[in-house]
């Protein structure tokens, strides 16, 4: 199979997910821009809730994949249906943890304080 074959299948697949992809990534666009506004820094700001939030819904991707995706994961059989099933949980706990983790900061940090506010 070509490349080009391989990607004409996988946009075929994605098809009827795009909205729900598009509306993900906006989300994700959307919180990080509003926590970086208010003072977040990825490598500044540490909780452990966020990241193990993070792993908890990326390991339910187990579960529901396959089912979001009509199938069963008794079908994962090969080593490359392993693969991709591995790189999907990955892919979903790091875009979990791309919005969870500046959510967290946005819940707990200071309130943001406009100049106007002092006195």
């Amino acid at each position: 199979m070509t490349i080009q074959g391989a990607l004409t299948i996988l946009m075929y697949a994605l098809a009827p997910f795009l909205w729900m992809i598009v509306g993900a990534g906006g989300v994700l666009v959307v919180v990080q821009l509003v926590a970086r506004w208010r003072g977040y820094q990825t490598l500044q700001y540490r909780c452990l809730g966020a990241n193990l939030a993070a792993l908890a819904v990326g390991l339910s991707g187990l579960w529901w994949i396959p089912v979001f995706t009509h199938s069963q994961l008794g079908y994962v059989a090969t080593a490359f249906d392993w693969v991709a099933m591995i790189g999907a949980i990955i892919g979903l706990t790091i875009a979990a943890w791309l919005v969870l983790h500046p959510l967290s900061y946005l819940v707990r940090a200071p309130r943001y304080v406009s100049l106007s506010d002092t006195r």
